[in-house]
């Protein structure tokens, strides 16, 4: 696999036919990572060939995942697809301006991608978190709706006008290069345990939206891997009992 490419993932995709197209669309404009999570219809799905118009090699390598973490936990960089706003703070961008900035990541050997919701309802709020930012593509306001393989089209001409030069910023990360998402997830992890333990997310109603807004805090920052080793330090320091109480439990 090019390790210079832009990394498409499907979250519940529903109809064969439409991964088909999204195949077809990703070929047009030289794309060739695609990747599946819990596809409604299972996978392979003979439905898809059709509308691939030929893209088979695709539609043959895509691989299938049963959690959106899981598939994207190799990517250092991650934006994801709305027509909505959810209610996090978040960075959006337009099309061209969004695979400017992932192209000149990507051009820095960094593996990026981006995220598209199923047909039906699109990205939840527990996958948006885990994106840094948003791509909104706009439309007439009183007609948001867009076929999956219609996004991914678009997505996948910017890139494609955008990779073959540097755009006027490049994104450097010095010696270390940007986390991925499963140390991500694993500084994740690790701070919410630590959370639990403490009691700082006891109430249980508020703590799916407080998790998110931890999360998005973090997904913001841009972390380098060199960043989320020093913060899981500061989280193990932290933890720790103070020498002095440790002597007293002990006395």
């Amino acid at each position: 696999m090019d390790e210079n490419t832009l990394t498409i993932i499907l979250v519940e995709p529903q109809l064969g036919q439409n991964i088909g197209a999204v195949a077809r669309a990703m070929l047009n404009f030289g794309l060739t990572d695609l990747r599946l999570v819990n596809p409604r219809d299972g996978w392979p799905n003979p439905e898809a060939i059709p509308p691939s118009a030929g893209a088979d090699k695709i539609l043959n390598n895509a691989r299938v995942y049963s959690s959106t973490l899981a598939a994207i936990k190799d990517l250092n960089l991650l934006f994801a697809t709305s027509s909505r706003i959810p209610d996090m703070i978040k960075s959006i961008y337009a099309p061209k301006a969004a695979l400017e900035y992932l192209t000149s990541v990507a051009q820095q050997g960094q593996k990026v991608g981006v995220l598209f919701g199923g047909e039906r309802c699109g990205l939840r709020k527990e996958d948006i978190s885990l994106c840094e930012s948003l791509i909104k593509i706009p439309t007439k306001n009183d007609f948001h709706s867009l076929n999956l393989a219609h996004a991914v089209a678009l997505v996948s001409y910017e890139w494609f006008t955008q990779i073959s030069s540097f755009p006027s910023q490049v994104f450097r990360t010095g010696r270390t290069c940007l986390a991925t998402r499963e140390d991500l997830g694993n500084l994740f992890t690790h701070l919410e345990g630590e959370l639990d333990r403490t009691g700082f997310l006891r109430h249980q109603k508020k703590r799916a939206n407080m998790v998110r807004n931890i999360r998005n805090i973090f997904q913001r920052a841009s972390l380098t891997e060199q960043e989320v080793r020093t913060l899981r330090g500061i989280i193990r320091s932290l933890a720790r009992e103070p020498e002095d109480v440790r002597k007293t439990k002990v006395m």
